[in-house]
């Protein structure tokens, strides 16, 4: 496996909305990427925005969680041939540095000085504990106050992962239950810990070992399901048990299932292939692309699309949004001029209010309307320099996190904070 393809993926469910919501976990407390926060700034001041604090982190592309008073995320450091992953923790307000961990690590992608990277897999906080996975199978459990280790365990040997796995889906609780995707053997491709011991509760499917793409929780068909993506299909598992809803075979390469899926009202988009769900019990069936052909069902491996107002958009393979009909899939427009022209461009999408928060592989910040007849950019300003080179380009793909009226975004070589607020 390639450190390419390895950084080609970046990184409890309660609403929330008006102030004090906090980012427990990718894309946020419900996993959608919605930002329901108020009192946000819908035009940028020309003096850029209002940096509260930032702080030293070293290399990785996951994503900075807030909860609690805290902000947590993970990174790497390397001195010679010796490398650690390493989680930290820092005050919301003030960003002072709490408390810092770090491990041993044997890169599966080994380290390059002038361009290095770090882990993928966003931490999540839940219930007073934060929970790290690193690239190679160490899952830990902390406290987020102290940063006491309630528990730790390497679950390359537990789990029969292949040598060096990259591991890139972020961990999503759920009640008690701490699950994973991490293409385990045998027939655990999916698990669930029990998120006070790390206890096995459930094991789940047994897809070909990589699974990039994170999982999700939705309610439909009468049924809470675990929407799962990896390179063999999208199934649809019982969060309790494990036990299998409903299953689509998809082939596709490793490297390109790496979108989240997003759900809304009875429509499943998975990168580029849209699901409608059954009403009365868990099933789908494919509503488009008609050609399951791979340059068709899946939009970019970089990006994650949104459903919004019966569009579905997101960003293609070259950093072009694309906006379509979300139940007859006919295109309606593409926007270019968001990232640069090249492959493999980012754009994260985070609706707010009426319009949407578009953050780009080039660090900037963009206000724009997406409706039926295009993108209308109301404002846009520089956040993070890039840092991370991919094929001759930097780029930063870290998705940012926000949270009480602020961003919190980083690259591989700061974490910053920035007021949203229209209020100060």
């Amino acid at each position: 496996m390639s450190r390419l393809m390895h950084l080609l993926v970046l990184v409890g469910l309660t609403p929330f909305s008006g102030w004090a919501a906090d980012w427990p976990q990718f894309r946020g407390a419900n996993r959608d990427n919605v930002w329901n926060e108020t009192g946000i700034l819908q035009r940028f001041p020309a003096a850029g925005l209002k940096f509260r604090w930032s702080a030293s982190v070293g290399p990785g592309n996951s994503s900075p969680v807030v909860a609690d008073g805290r902000v947590c995320l993970t990174d790497s450091e390397s001195k010679g041939t010796t490398n650690w992953e390493r989680i930290h923790c820092f005050e919301e307000a003030t960003g002072k540095r709490i408390w810092t961990h770090r491990y041993p690590v044997d890169f599966a992608y080994g380290h390059n000085p002038d361009n290095p990277t770090g882990p993928c897999p966003t931490p999540a906080i839940d219930d007073g504990r934060v929970f790290t996975l690193g690239s190679i199978g160490h899952l830990s459990s902390y406290d987020v106050r102290t940063g006491k280790v309630l528990w730790r365990k390497n679950l390359a040997p537990d789990y029969n992962l292949i040598e060096k796995p990259n591991l890139t889906a972020c961990p999503l609780v759920d009640g008690n239950r701490l699950i994973l995707v991490i293409g385990g053997k045998p027939n655990a491709c999916v698990v669930a810990l029990d998120k006070r011991s790390g206890r096995e509760i459930w094991r789940a499917l047994g897809d070909r070992p990589r699974a990039y793409s994170s999982p999700i929780i939705i309610k439909a068909g009468g049924q809470r399901q675990l929407i799962v993506w990896t390179p063999e299909s999208v199934s649809s598992l019982n969060p309790l048990t494990g036990e299998t809803w409903w299953r689509e075979r998809l082939n596709t390469r490793e490297d390109y299932a790496g979108a989240t899926p997003v759900f809304q009202d009875d429509l499943l988009l998975v990168s580029g292939l849209m699901f409608q769900l059954g009403r009365n019990k868990p099933a789908a069936k494919i509503l488009w692309p008609e050609r399951l052909i791979l340059s068709q069902r899946v939009l970019s491996n970089t990006c994650m699309p949104m459903i919004r107002d019966g569009l579905a958009i997101g960003a293609d393979f070259h950093g072009k949004l694309q906006c379509r009909d979300a139940r007859t899939g006919r295109k309606l427009w593409e926007a270019g001029g968001l990232t640069g022209p090249e492959r493999y461009g980012s754009i994260h999408l985070t609706p707010n209010g009426n319009s949407v928060f578009l953050y780009t592989d080039q660090g900037n910040l963009i206000r724009a309307r997406l409706d039926r007849t295009g993108c209308h950019e109301l404002s846009r300003v520089h956040l993070l320099e890039p840092t991370l080179e991919i094929r001759g380009r930097k780029v930063v793909w870290s998705p940012p996190a926000y949270a009480n009226g602020h961003i919190f975004a980083r690259n591989h070589r700061k974490l910053i904070c920035a007021s949203l607020r229209e209020q100060p």
